[in-house]
């Protein structure tokens, strides 16, 4: 399972016209799966992103983090994310999971991050076209893959 987060002043997803999902300050995470990603991923992943030290504390120092500061998220399921690019100029997504494992993993996520705030986490819709808009801020973006925790 890889991971991008971002620290946004604003973040929102919209679906069709509809906005699902928006927040001020806080974290967009882009979420990965693979086919043999598991709970330990996930929480691996929750836990590391929700104890990030990158918001400033009183003196400017990123050393806060987004349960700190009581900060929002959104999570979007983004299948790209396992692209392999080894290979020639398209990349290949053989190793994303299908529906049948990332939904229920992409969902368990999700409430993951929700029981680690205490509170309700925004989110895209699976599978749907979306368009997600963000101020980056900083900009901070940070990439974790619970497989290559060197990374």
């Amino acid at each position: 399972m890889r991971v991008v987060i971002q620290k946004v002043k604003e973040a929102s997803v919209t679906v069709e016209g509809e906005k699902i999902s928006a927040i001020k300050n806080g974290l967009l995470i882009l979420v990965g799966i693979e086919n043999e990603d598991t709970q330990e991923d996930i929480d691996y992943l929750v836990k590391k992103s929700t104890q990030l030290r990158i918001f400033d504390d009183e003196n400017g120092v990123m050393n806060r983090s987004v349960i700190d500061v009581d900060a929002d998220i959104i999570v979007v399921s983004q299948f790209t994310l396992q692209a392999n690019t080894k290979k020639g100029n398209r990349p290949s997504y053989i190793r994303a999971a299908k529906p049948d494992i990332s939904i229920p993993l992409y969902e368990k996520f999700a409430a993951a991050m929700e029981t680690a705030l205490s509170k309700k986490v925004g989110t895209g819709k699976f599978g749907a076209m979306m368009d997600v808009a963000l101020i980056n801020d900083g900009p901070v973006t940070i990439i974790i893959d619970s497989k290559q925790k060197e990374f």
